[in-house]
């Protein structure tokens, strides 16, 4: 077969399938541009899932009628002033997008140049262009796009329902809508609006797009090193997921689902979250953008870092940080049953506890006894207020004298109750504080721990004969450039001519069951993969913390009020106290303005 010059429509329709591989894609590529027009305000309007209609219209500076003609060809853009693939500034620049969306779809665009001040209108259908007409458009440029993969039904039959790609789209535009806080956004689905963002700070916005109570309990992030800046917000440990759906990262405000940058946040967090938990983030990084590549994904959802280990040890560095000044607080969230039992007690006391069915009299007569019967109810009551303990034996219940300790200089407040032989009670000067005595001396014992780790270096296992571990020379030697790394951690390696490696010694924290061949490849696909051996640190640690589980203070043990006060002020003077070693809560904070709407007095 001979080689032949595909045509134009094809190539198009290639790079469609690269490109658009979805509704949500073209509605990217679409709003991309828009924001690159300098709008101020984007409409988007989709129906039957964006399979049938789909429509972006903004108030940009648009284009006049030589650029309308030359947007629907391939590889025209407004975007290289210089040429430069090396320095992209713009978030659209191959100039794929809308011919490729015009070869597979019906498409009609209408636009208004400023600097003309003239408006035109073209039609696509298949890729074939009409001429271009006058219009009567208003600024900006409205592009519509109906029967999309008209031309190409087969992709039709991989789509998923309207409802999967609505979402998929509304996640795009979120997505893109916290990267551009200065521009408002509408979005709405077969005729009913979905989302209405007006212009505002970028604090607002995430708090509109990712829920009010995300900032209340996030971590400001700021770093600035070099020509490189990284900021946003990171959620606490105790406000987490169950998936990593809930992270958005940006890059030069591109918003990316990158590997490096993902497994980087997952791996600030490891001391702090179990395994299966994820932190909530939107954390953006501007750089300069000749140590970035956009340009190796043709959807542009992954970039390339020049020096990669530099962008991830400063994402980790940062949150880490975060995590050292704010992790004594636990997220506000953790309080919600307690401010759902405020409000069902609200509304039960309004909806049982009125006059008719608790007639003031009876109040009246609990406390002037007129009658025998509810004498006998007043002297209960007040053998009750008088009893040493307010609460049944079987609660086990200390209640700790009030003038035993002070409450004004501690955050924790002094303790007052030990309940349940597992949860401390304190006072503090403007409410409660409910601590799980477990989850917080494991933290403390995890800390010390690693503080120990720290200061005293790993303890080493020698193994009576080495493993010898047969590997490609390349990965050999790419091993054997992380033999300092990996020595510090307590794992020895040499080589072993050119395509194996010794162990010779293991941390002793790992036993002597591990399977070190097993181990070895899993730091080479670490390596290979994120440039880094954090692996080993993860596994160590991760001992430790099972470690600090089985030595801290057991649920149902006695505490004695020194005991106590003695875990409260550790707690006060400990990093990241506000949570265990796996993301839960160690305490609940309790104000008393919200304890005095439980007892309806506010």
């Amino acid at each position: 077969m001979r080689i032949r010059h595909l045509p134009d429509t094809l190539i198009n329709q290639i790079a469609a399938g690269e490109v658009i591989e979805r509704p949500a894609a073209a509605i990217k590529e679409l709003v991309e541009n828009s924001i690159d027009a300098g709008a101020t305000q984007i409409n988007i309007d989709i129906h039957d899932g964006g399979k049938s209609y789909m429509c972006v219209a903004d108030n940009g500076f648009g284009m006049n009628r030589e650029e309308l003609i030359a947007c629907l060809d391939r590889h025209a853009t407004s975007k290289l002033p210089d040429n430069d693939l090396l320095h992209i500034e713009n978030l659209g620049f191959r100039g794929e997008a809308l011919p490729s969306i015009a070869s597979v779809s019906r498409m009609e665009i209408f636009t208004y140049s400023k600097d003309d001040r003239s408006a035109w209108q073209i039609r696509v259908e298949g890729g074939k262009k009409s001429d271009p007409m006058p219009s009567s458009h208003p600024s900006g440029t409205k592009i519509e796009i109906r029967d999309l993969f008209f031309a190409t039904p087969a992709r039709l039959k991989f789509l998923k329902t309207d409802r999967s790609e609505n979402m998929a789209i509304k996640d795009m535009i979120l997505r893109l809508a916290m990267a551009a806080p200065h521009i408002g956004f509408t979005l709405q689905f077969d005729g009913k609006k979905n989302l209405n963002l007006s212009p505002s700070s970028q604090e607002e916005r995430l708090g509109l797009l990712l829920g009010r109570e995300f900032p209340q309990n996030a971590m400001p992030i700021l770093a600035v090193r070099d020509t490189i800046k990284l900021e946003g917000l990171a959620s606490l440990p105790t406000y987490n997921k169950g998936n990593a759906l809930s992270q958005y990262l940006f890059v030069n405000g591109r918003a990316v689902k990158d590997r490096l940058l993902l497994g980087a946040l997952k791996g600030a967090y490891c001391d702090v979250l179990a395994r299966d938990r994820y932190p909530v983030a939107a954390l953006f990084l501007t750089l300069s953008p000749e140590d970035v590549d956009v340009n190796v994904h043709p959807a542009k959802a992954e970039v390339r870092f020049r020096e990669a280990a530099h962008i991830r040890g400063l994402l980790v560095s940062t949150i880490r940080h975060a995590l050292l000044e704010h992790g004594g607080r636990s997220a506000s969230s953790v309080q919600s049953p307690l401010q759902n039992l405020i409000t069902q007690n609200q509304s039960r006391v309004n909806q049982e506890y009125t006059p008719q069915t608790l007639p003031y009299h009876t109040i009246e007569y609990a406390s002037g006894a007129p009658n025998h019967r509810n004498q006998a109810m007043a002297e209960a009551v007040q053998n009750i207020y008088n009893a040493p303990h307010t609460l049944p034996p079987s609660s086990k219940c200390e209640i700790i004298p009030e003038e035993n300790n002070n409450i004004k200089d501690f955050p924790l407040g002094a303790a007052r109750a030990q309940i349940h032989e597992n949860y401390i009670i304190s006072q503090t000067n403007d409410g409660m504080v409910m601590i799980d005595q477990h989850a917080a001396h494991e933290r403390l014992v995890y800390e010390r721990f690693k503080r120990q780790f720290s200061e005293n270096n790993i303890a080493v296992q020698g193994l009576l004969t080495p493993e010898i571990i047969e590997l490609d020379p390349l990965k050999t030697e790419n091993l054997l450039s992380y033999q300092d790394d990996l020595k510090a951690y307590g794992l020895d390696i040499d080589a072993f001519g050119t395509q194996a490696i010794s162990v010779s010694a293991i941390p002793a924290l790992l036993g002597g069951n591990i399977d070190i061949k097993r181990l070895i490849h899993d730091i080479i696909d670490e390596i290979e993969d994120k440039g880094s051996t954090k692996l080993l640190e993860d596994k160590i640690f991760e001992i430790l913390s099972r470690r600090a589980c089985h030595g801290s203070i057991r649920s149902g043990r006695r505490m004695s009020a020194d005991e106590m006060n003695h875990l409260l002020r550790d707690m006060e003077a400990t990093p990241l106290s506000g949570q265990c070693n796996h993301g839960r809560p160690t305490y609940i904070k309790l104000s008393l303005n919200d304890i005095e709407k439980l007892f309806k007095r506010r």
